[in-house]
């Protein structure tokens, strides 16, 4: 899909206010980070990214569903406008550390983050501090989530090793 078809249609400009982290961006902020990033379609199956490349870019769920997966073993699925995905390579400046795959038809927000180093100075600092609070975030809910699930697995392995104990 062409840069234009981002100018020529409103619709989806209001749809891209519903990401989270690009509800932050004024209008004229957005239509000008809009000119810097792809909108991207990919059918059922579709690799989106692949677990072990490397590239400076960031993936927002518009539509559709996908699946995270690393070492073939499906960790999460992606269904919420905004999801964002990607970002982890970016922070650390690491290849990818899992692949996402397309379930449905599904469409992003793709964008080369490293084309904000490119913007004026005054605009740069701006974009980056709105991108990164978000991943910020992001990271945050995901060490909770992983906070909780790693306190359930030792539960269950007290669990399991009092019961080991007691049968011997």
């Amino acid at each position: 899909m062409s840069k234009d078809f981002f100018k020529d249609n409103e619709e989806l400009i209001d749809k891209l206010k519903q990401i989270p982290v690009l509800e932050a961006f004024s209008d004229s902020d957005l239509q000008e980070l809009l000119q810097m990033a792809k909108l991207m379609q990919f059918e059922p199956g579709e690799l989106i990214l692949r677990e072990g490349a490397y590239d400076n870019w960031i993936f927002y769920l518009v539509s559709g569903k996908a699946k995270i997966v690393k070492n073939g073993k499906e960790l999460v699925t992606l269904r919420r406008i905004g999801d964002v995905f990607g970002e982890m390579g970016i922070i650390g400046g690491t290849v990818r550390s899992a692949s996402v795959e397309a379930i449905d038809k599904t469409v992003c927000l793709a964008t080369d983050i490293s084309v904000i180093d490119q913007m004026p100075k005054e605009k740069r600092s701006d974009f980056k501090y709105v991108i990164f609070r978000s991943f910020a975030e992001i990271l945050a809910n995901r060490l909770r989530e992983t906070t909780t699930e790693l306190l359930k697995c030792r539960e269950e392995v007290e669990r399991l090793n009092k019961e080991l104990s007691e049968r011997s």
